[in-house]
């Protein structure tokens, strides 16, 4: 990206994703992890105690929410997992997947991953 004169900014600032919650929530914390799945492994049907944004870092990931239609991830797309809501798929690629996710939590509330 480059300005007016032909240069290249010293900053770029996009925005990716701008997730719209359900629900107004009270954040005391967002925790951030990692995840790593081997290839073709199945994230399994699954539900979250609050929402669930992220970012694939690399490899693949195929994922549908409640019912909705599959979408694959690769390096660089965002995702959004909607709290209290069934995660159909979050499925590594055979590739595997890496990503971080940001868990935003209220006072005393740990993220859970509770399966179905």
């Amino acid at each position: 990206m480059t300005d007016s004169s032909g240069t290249q900014p010293p900053v770029v600032r996009a925005v990716v994703q701008d997730v719209q919650l359900d629900v107004p929530l009270a954040v005391a914390r967002i925790q951030t992890r990692r995840i790593t799945m081997g290839p073709d492994v199945a994230g399994g049907r699954h539900v979250h105690n609050g929402p669930v944004v992220g970012v694939i870092e690399s490899g693949s990931a195929t994922m549908a929410v409640d019912g909705g239609p599959e979408t694959v991830l690769e390096a660089g797309d965002v995702f959004y997992e909607p709290g209290e809501t069934v995660i159909d798929r979050f499925d590594a690629g055979p590739e595997g997947v890496t990503f971080v996710a940001h868990f935003p939590v209220g006072e005393g509330v740990e993220p859970e991953l509770r399966p179905l």
